[in-house]
C-alpha cells in the first residue's frame, strides 16, 4: 500500500471512530453504513482539495470536512490567512492566525483550551508546513485530537497529489517546449527550401506547400495541450509527409493504414509526427508504413521503414538523454512513461541494414485524458 493511500484509510478510519464514538447505529442500521457515510463525504471533499490549497479549494472542501469530523465549526488556513470556515463558533481572523503561527512553529498539532476548544493540525505538502486545519467544539477530546490529527493528514495527501498533478503538468510542458524547439530549426529550414525551388518552375505547387507548411506549423506551435486525438495527430502528420514528399520525390515512398475505429482516440500531443520523422532520416531511401489498429482496450501504434537501420547502442542513445541522436524519439518515449506508466514506452527494433520498426501502444481510456 502506498504511503498517500495509507493516509488516506488512516484519516477515514479515524473519522469512523469518532461518529462511532459519538454514537451508536440505531436498531436495524446496516452495519456498514457509518463506513460508507464516512467513505463518501471524503470522497465529496477529495476533487477540491486536488487543485491544491487555496481560497476556492478550501470554500468547496470545508463543509464536507466538518461534516466528517462532526464538530461545531471548522477552519481552513494557509500559513498568513483564512482561506475558508464553516458552523458557528470560529473565532476572528486574528485570532486564528495567533494559533496557526504557532502551529508553523512547533510543527505539531497545538490544542487551544477555552471557549470554543479547539484543535489546530498542520496541513504539509513535501515536508513543508503550507496550513492548517483548525478544528473547533465545545470541548476537545482525546478522540477529537486523535481525529482531526488523521483527517489533517488526509488532506496533506490530497493535498500532495495536486502538487504532483501540477509537477507534472510543469514538466510536460517543459517537454513540449523542448520538442517544439527541437522540430523548429530542423524542419523549417528544410521545408521553406524546397517550396522556394519550386516557386518560379511550378508556382501553383509552390503554393499547396506553402498552406500545408502553414498549417503544420499552426498545428505543432499551437497553445499547449496535454493531448489530442488520433485523428488530428494524422492530419499533423499528412501534412509533414507531403512536405517531405516535394524534398525528397520517389525517394520517399510511404503508406498510412488506420482503423477507423482508432480515430478518436485521445493520445499525447505531438506523439505520432517524430517518429514518422525519424523514420524518414533513417530509412531514405526506401519506404516508411504508418499502421494504426483497434486493439480492445487500446491502439496499436507501427511506424517502420526498410531503411539502413540503427545498432542497438543507437537505440539506447536515442532512447536516452542525448537529444541529438534522436529526433523527438527520446522526448515521446519520457512522456508516453510519465503519463501512462512504464509499460508504455517505445519498443524499438532495429538492426543495421534490417530497418526499424517503432511501436507504441496507448490506452483509449485513462484517467488523464480528463484534461482533454
Amino acid at each position: 500500500m502506498s504511503v498517500l493511500a495509507w493516509l488516506g484509510l488512516c484519516a477515514v478510519t479515524g473519522a469512523l471512530g469518532f461518529i462511532l464514538a459519538r454514537g451508536r447505529p440505531c436498531r436495524g442500521e446496516l452495519a456498514g453504513e457509518p463506513t460508507y457515510l464516512a467513505l463518501h463525504i471524503a470522497g465529496l471533499a477529495a476533487p477540491s482539495l486536488r487543485a491544491g490549497l487555496n481560497g476556492n479549494s478550501a470554500r468547496k472542501a470545508v463543509r464536507h470536512l466538518r461534516t466528517l469530523l462532526g464538530t461545531s465549526a471548522l477552519a481552513i488556513t494557509s500559513a498568513e490567512r483564512v482561506l475558508a470556515r464553516d458552523g458557528d463558533g470560529v473565532p476572528d481572523d486574528d485570532q486564528v492566525l495567533t494559533e496557526v503561527r504557532v502551529v508553523m512553529m512547533g510543527g505539531r498539532p497545538h490544542v487551544v483550551a477555552g471557549e470554543p476548544s479547539a484543535v489546530l493540525v498542520p496541513l504539509t505538502v513535501e515536508g513543508r508546513m503550507i496550513g492548517t486545519l483548525a478544528v473547533y467544539d465545545a470541548e476537545v477530546s482525546a478522540v477529537l485530537v486523535r481525529t482531526a490529527t488523521e483527517v489533517g493528514r488526509w488532506v496533506s495527501g490530497q493535498l500532495e497529489l495536486a502538487e504532483l498533478d501540477t509537477s507534472r503538468r510543469r514538466m510536460l510542458e517543459a517537454e513540449m517546449r523542448a520538442l517544439r524547439a527541437q522540430i523548429s530549426p530542423h524542419f523549417v529550414y528544410n521545408s521553406l527550401t524546397t517550396i522556394a525551388s519550386f516557386v518560379r518552375t511550378d508556382p501553383e505547387r509552390a503554393r499547396e506547400l506553402l498552406l500545408d507548411f502553414a498549417d503544420f506549423t499552426r498545428y505543432a506551435l499551437r497553445r499547449v495541450r496535454d493531448f489530442t486525438t488520433l485523428a488530428d495527430e494524422l492530419s499533423c502528420v499528412d501534412r509533414y509527409l507531403l512536405l517531405e514528399r516535394a524534398r525528397f520525390g520517389d525517394r520517399l515512398r510511404f503508406t498510412v493504414q488506420v482503423a477507423p475505429e482508432v480515430l478518436r482516440v485521445p493520445v499525447p500531443f505531438l506523439c505520432l509526427q517524430p517518429l514518422v520523422e525519424n523514420a524518414i532520416k533513417h530509412g531514405m531511401p526506401g519506404e516508411v508504413r504508418v499502421v494504426i489498429k483497434d486493439a480492445g482496450p487500446e491502439a496499436h501504434i507501427l511506424v517502420e521503414d526498410d531503411g539502413i537501420g540503427m545498432d542497438p547502442e543507437h537505440v539506447r542513445a536515442i532512447l536516452g538523454e542525448d537529444a541529438t541522436a534522436g529526433i523527438g524519439l527520446s522526448n515521446v518515449d519520457l512522456r508516453m512513461r510519465h503519463i501512462y506508466g512504464h509499460d508504455y514506452g517505445l519498443v524499438v527494433d532495429s538492426a543495421p541494414g534490417e530497418g526499424t520498426r517503432i511501436r507504441l501502444r496507448v490506452p483509449k481510456c485513462h484517467s488523464a485524458h480528463d484534461v482533454l
